[in-house]
């Protein structure tokens, strides 16, 4: 291994650093062959630590030579120090002073996309987690805080903008056509915040006046060519920052906020202090080029940011361990933010989709983990949908349990209480504590057991005593070497659906929906002077991350997709509805059984369909059946090509049943219009799409989706109906003509040749591997960039399930090349390909012993970095 005997970090091993850093002067002198960086830190040792005569460690990374290195002015000879390839120890040192050091490192050939790189013409930085060693030598923890004064020396003509974190405090031009800017940021920050952007870029700018009457500059710096679509991130940020001083009091420090767009990006954006670096795909949107979900990404992932500033930024994490604390909050806050300004039923919807296929599908796997765990091995490993989405979840549940008002009080007493410091998920439990007066001793275990929990519920009517008993029997899977997982607190958003639709009273006061609180393996909950048999319509906009297991019969479940007053529950009682028509379905399929379609389902359809009063983006997603990827989730053993084929079928079967609804439903929403990004005119789209996806299954179908491809003055509707030509095998004439027209339209749009390369990646029709391949070799591929890699090999392995997933094992061989050719390039990414060989042990022979053999083959590679080495061995 390249990374010989990885090792494992524990969180009971935490210690304070011997030494603070209080401040530290950068410079950075960009150069042609390689870039010189000259560090001063003053120095002092930490009055909280026991050991006093600890060794100061400055960790590092990559290719870095160290010039020289000075202790209060003296320079060192290297019989003075320790140095290896990730570390550089002084011993012996006062009890404060000042270290300066040089090195020279090269920014060019960091393929890593880590610590200082180029981006195309620019240079840029990412340094969450562990990128700052890449660039200096520095204790790189999230704990040790400094004050940054950052100077930039450059080529004007080259790198005519020079940016950093803070506020521009001087600039100059020198001699030879170099100029500089020298930036300082007020506020104590740890490495893994700190930013630098060198090159020619153009600027969109506008202003925000904060609640205290102060105006901040606002500049989004992109390549000049995207300057046409800066408008929607810039509404975003102004949105973000009038509701974070609204809904959380938070206001903006310094002086001005920047955003840089970055075409080569391992994420989607970063917090850096007043300087976000943010993935193209996360900030540049246009009607032409972007389509609806992007729009809505790109003002979820500016805000998510922004909000960042006080979660994360002012008020930071003390080790890694404590991650959740500020992406899982904020995730919450981002999650609130797009809800308010959207739809909060479709936004909890596309929340809860994502975190059913994705991080119920993590807490099943070899790869589960605790929202806090106990140890890791490679930090990069662990920003995952357990951390970020059920870590949300988990914030989700205090503002359930305690209430806005007391959430609220607890979150200005966390904030006020710890600005300015690195602080533990404990301190955010004590301030909800502190502020709301209740003790939330069991509700930490959400943080420290991992796995799905299972709520059952079982129901008893009684008609002689009107009587209505809920029975709740809560488990879990057994984790973190405990035989079985002790009761989580689950709160039970809850409500009656009477026989004529409407939500029956539930007490005195009127109320039709409570909050029942779990706290026990087992309990009842009893409702009485009930009439007759209710629908239960449990766990309301999923007011905690389980699986529920209630047996609903069809009727039931089409009665709450009627009449549901949540309407998160409506929608997911069409899903369950949906989801007991795909299992047997499957199960047809696997015994060689004809299969045919429930007339119940056709008819829970057709009143969907005939209801126009219903919100048209509701109605699309009732439409859309579970995804291949949640139906492999909730599957016990994966049969893929069963599950594809009962999907297909029943797609088609619909089709056929509900065409003159469909087609209704298409003509009525098929409008010309100027196009916004509204929630209304996103909704009709959303719902003509779903409708003209169902209708390609028909004879009709092919004809619209060609004439809206040619017709289309929005990218959602152009590539709505690409993706519905590419994968439909009758239009086959069509779909070569529509994919050559895309690219000659829009092969200098990356964010649109991104696209189209992932339409092609996830068509599901034979061959797709070979289709993949010689993608490989086009032009708007490149094995150097994320989003490009992510589009096609990760679009392939993880949306193209039935191709993937041939029987001869080919797929499985395919993407262990390419975790292996990216493996020393780009480690983050070459370790999240890794994701779809993990759950072997859920597929049948052949699959499951080739995707083993895949995972021992990476596992085997002697050079593996320890990103992909951890997940293939935890895998095993």
């Amino acid at each position: 291994m390249k990374d010989a005997l990885p090792q494992t970090i524990y969180l009971d091993d935490y210690k304070v650093s011997p030494f603070l850093i209080d401040t530290t002067d950068l410079v950075f002198d960009l150069g042609v062959e390689h870039t010189r960086v000259t560090t001063k830190l003053a120095v002092r040792r930490n009055p909280a630590s026991e050991d006093k005569s600890g060794s100061l460690e400055l960790n590092s990374k990559g290719a870095m030579q160290l010039q020289w290195i000075e202790v209060d002015g003296q320079r060192l000879g290297e019989s003075a120090y320790s140095l290896t390839d990730n570390m550089l120890t002084l011993s012996n040192l006062p009890s404060s002073c000042v270290i300066s050091s040089e090195v020279l490192i090269q920014p060019q050939a960091n393929t890593s996309l880590m610590g200082l790189y180029r981006s195309r013409t620019m240079y840029c930085t990412q340094c969450e987690a562990e990128g700052f060693r890449r660039i200096t030598y520095f204790p790189d923890r999230p704990d040790i805080m400094s004050v940054f004064t950052v100077k930039i020396v450059a080529d004007k003509a080259s790198y005519p903008v020079l940016l950093s974190n803070g506020n521009a405090i001087e600039r100059a031009d020198l001699d030879h056509g170099r100029h500089t800017v020298t930036w300082h940021d007020p506020f104590k920050k740890p490495s893994h915040l700190f930013a630098l952007v060198a090159g020619t870029l153009g600027k969109v700018e506008d202003s925000f006046t904060t609640m205290s009457g102060r105006e901040i500059p606002l500049q989004i710096f992109v390549e000049e060519k995207d300057l046409n679509k800066c408008a929607h991130a810039m509404l975003s940020l102004k949105n973000s920052m009038r509701w974070d001083e609204e809904v959380y009091g938070r206001e903006y420090d310094l002086d001005i906020f920047m955003i840089v767009a970055v075409d080569d990006f391992n994420m989607g954006a970063m917090e850096n202090k007043g300087l976000n670096i943010f993935n193209t795909s996360a900030v540049l949107a246009n009607p032409k080029t972007t389509t609806d979900a992007s729009f809505l990404r790109v003002e979820g992932v500016v805000a998510h940011e922004y909000f960042h500033n006080w979660s994360g930024n002012r008020v930071n994490v003390r080790d890694w361990f404590q991650l959740s604390l500020k992406e899982g909050f904020t995730v919450f806050r981002d999650s609130q933010f797009s809800s308010d300004m959207n739809s909060p039923t479709v936004k909890r919807i596309e929340d809860v989709s994502y975190l059913r296929t994705h991080q119920y599908a993590e807490d099943s796997g070899p790869m589960a983990h605790q929202v806090q765990p106990d140890s890791y091995m490679e930090i990069n490993n662990f920003y995952t949908v357990t951390v970020y989405e059920k870590g949300s979840e988990i914030v989700r549940m205090y503002h359930t349990l305690l209430g806005p008002e007391n959430f609220r009080k607890g979150s200005d007493l966390y904030f006020d209480r710890h600005d300015g410091e690195a602080v533990t998920i404990e301190e955010f439990v004590s301030a909800m504590e502190d502020a709301s007066g209740r003790d939330l001793t069991q509700f930490r275990r959400w943080y420290k057991q991992s796995g799905t929990p299972v709520l059952k519920v079982r129901s008893v009517y009684d008609a002689d005593a009107k009587t209505y008993t809920l029975d709740f029997e809560q488990s879990s899977p057994a984790t973190s070497g405990r035989s079985e997982n002790l009761p989580f607190v689950i709160p039970v958003k809850l409500g009656l659906v009477g026989a004529d639709g409407s939500d029956i009273v539930l007490s005195s006061d009127g109320q039709t929906e409570i909050i029942f609180e779990m706290t026990e393996p087992h309990q009842q909950l009893v409702f009485e002077n009930i009439d007759a048999e209710p629908v239960p319509s449990l766990l309301r906009g999923l007011s905690a991350p389980v699986k529920l297991d209630y047996p609903y019969s069809t009727e039931q479940l089409a009665h709450l997709m009627a009449n549901d007053g949540d309407g998160f529950n409506r929608w997911d009682a069409s899903q369950t509805l949906s989801l007991s028509v795909l299992n047997q379905l499957m199960h047809d399929s696997l015994h060689e059984r004809p299969m045919t379609l429930d007339g119940q389902l056709v008819d829970a359809y057709k009143a969907l369909l005939s209801d126009e009063s219903l919100d048209p983006a509701m109605v699309a997603l009732m439409l859309q059946l579970p995804a291949e990827a949640l139906l492999h989730e909730e599957a016990k053993t994966i049969h893929v090509a069963a599950i594809h084929d009962a999907r297909s079928f029943l797609r088609t079967a619909l089709a056929g049943c509900l065409v003159d609804e469909l087609e209704a439903i298409y003509q009525r929403h098929n409008i010309r219009q100027a196009y916004a990004p509204s929630v209304e005119q996103m909704g009709s789209r959303s719902l003509k799409n779903a409708a003209l996806g169902y209708l390609m299954l028909v004879d009709s179908g092919v004809e619209l989706a060609w004439d809206q491809f040619q017709n289309a003055d929005n990218m959602t509707d152009q590539a709505a109906a690409l993706s519905a030509l590419v994968n439909c095998p009758t239009a086959i004439k069509y779909s070569t003509q529509a994919l050559a027209m895309f690219l000659d339209e829009f092969k200098d749009e990356a964010l649109v040749m991104n696209l189209w390369l992932q339409i092609q990646a996830a068509n599901s029709q034979p061959n797709g591997l070979d289709r993949v391949k010689a993608l490989l070799d086009h032009s708007a591929f490149s094995m150097t960039n994320p989003n490009k890699i992510r589009s096609l090999i990760g679009g392939f392995a993880n949306a193209n399930h039935v191709n993937f997933h041939a029987t001869d094992g080919s797929g499985y061989e395919f993407l262990t090349q390419q975790i292996l050719d990216l493996n020393t390039v780009n480690p983050q990414i070459a370790a999240r390909l890794v994701t779809p060989l993990t759950r072997w042990k859920k597929y049948p022979e052949p699959n499951r012993q080739q995707m083993r053999d895949a995972l021992q083959n990476i596992a085997n590679e002697p050079n593996l970095v320890k990103d992909v080495y951890e997940i293939a061995t935890k895998s095993l």
